[in-house]
């Protein structure tokens, strides 16, 4: 063998590098994005965040005679407040107060003269103080859905569509993006949703309720995910895959959701007719009457 054809070390190391960048691109593992983007795909990312700036008044500069709770920190009644309802209608109290009264929500309301009115709930804790906030609470939801129609209104591809489509869309989706509107106004420092001169704080945010040491539980749960990421970048580097990660985090938002439904309709057949263990009682946080 001639001298000149024995390859050098480097070159060999450089060589295998180059077969196995080659073998990635092949199996579709290369980094998502590394080709850039379609001018296709920039118009349309262009046209979706100018969409949202015209349509997503973070400030709330906008939102103006809405509705507030009947009773506040300073006892005073305030106009136009549902109030809690009576006779024939107690079943049906009974019912919402059973599936709001956990909630322990707390609002701020900075006035244009400077002074600010607080909401907290009651130590009573009777379902009264959630109740009388629905009304607010209506208000503000509908304030965030109008400005999401006209989000959708401003994308091309969804004019194009046909208005019965845009309609189902609009009725199936309009919640989702508004919960995804809502948690970019959060402050994690404060545990508060800042909206302009509005400010809505949880007692327990968490989506588990309990926990304490939150910051602690948090990081062991980015450790996981990137443990799981990594994974499946690993073993599974397949272009049918290329989106697993993704899929199984949104499973996992899903698993909450029936997670939360399966605990409510628990709760309402046990009311009726006692059948959970000791153990369902712990872990669903039954109590005896």
């Amino acid at each position: 063998m001639k001298k000149e054809m024995i390859m050098s070390d480097a070159a060999v190391e450089q060589r295998r590098a180059l077969i196995r960048r080659k073998k990635r691109e092949r199996m579709g593992a290369s980094p998502l994005g590394a080709k850039g983007l379609s001018e296709e795909q920039q118009t349309m990312i262009r046209e979706l965040m100018e969409a949202q700036m015209k349509t997503f008044d973070t400030t709330f500069s906008n939102f103006k005679d809405f509705r507030l709770p009947a009773v506040c920190s300073s006892g005073r009644e305030v106009p136009g407040a549902a109030h809690t309802p009576v006779g024939e209608d107690a079943a049906k109290w009974s019912q919402i107060r059973e599936d709001l009264c956990s909630l322990k929500v707390c609002l701020r309301l900075r006035r244009e003269d400077g002074s600010v009115q607080n909401y907290k709930p009651q130590a009573d804790r009777s379902g009264a103080e959630i109740f009388s906030l629905l009304p607010h609470m209506a208000d503000m939801s509908t304030y965030m859905f109008k400005g999401i129609i006209n989000f959708a209104k401003v994308i091309s591809h969804f004019r194009e569509l046909p208005i019965e489509d845009q309609i189902s869309l609009l009725k199936g989706a309009t919640f989702e993006v508004c919960q995804l509107r809502f948690n970019t106004l959060f402050n994690a420092e404060t545990g508060t949703w800042e909206c302009g001169r509005l400010s809505y704080c949880l007692e327990d945010p968490a989506d588990r309720p309990g926990v304490v040491q939150r910051s602690v539980v948090d990081q062991l749960q980015e450790r996981f995910a990137v443990a799981l990421k990594a994974y499946i970048e690993c073993n599974r580097p397949q272009p049918a895959h290329r989106f697993l990660f993704l899929k199984i985090m949104a499973m996992l938002t899903e698993l909450r959701s029936i997670n939360a439904q399966h605990t409510q309709k628990l709760l309402r057949i046990q009311d009726i007719h006692p059948f959970a263990s000791p153990l369902m009682q712990e872990l669903f946080s039954i109590t005896d009457g």
